[in-house]
């Protein structure tokens, strides 16, 4: 990627956050809308996470990250402390590449 695209993209996304302040001055989004705006990391995470995990290039791919995310996520639903979740998804990760 060049320095131009790179610094253009910066700009651009320090235009929008400027934007945005500008437009809502300080008022509050209506009700409706306030309330699918907090909704949306908690929809966005899974799905950058899925995306991340399961797909190479253009295409799904089920390989041993997909193990290791299973695994993390067990993990994390049984109440595990974070750094435990960290080890044990790279682990398995690393097991099953080590396998395959």
């Amino acid at each position: 990627m060049s320095w131009a695209a790179l610094l253009g993209l910066a700009a651009g996304c320090y235009l929008l956050k400027v934007l945005g302040t500008v437009l809502l001055g300080g008022r509050e989004l209506p009700a409706p809308l306030s309330r699918c705006v907090a909704l949306l990391p908690a929809a966005l995470l899974p799905a950058l996470i899925a995306v991340q995990t399961l797909s190479t290039d253009d295409r799904w791919v089920l390989d041993a990250r997909a193990a290791g995310v299973g695994c993390a996520a067990l993990a994390a639903w049984r109440r595990a402390p974070f750094p435990v979740v960290i080890v044990l998804g790279a682990a398995v990760t690393a097991a099953v590449r080590a396998l395959a």
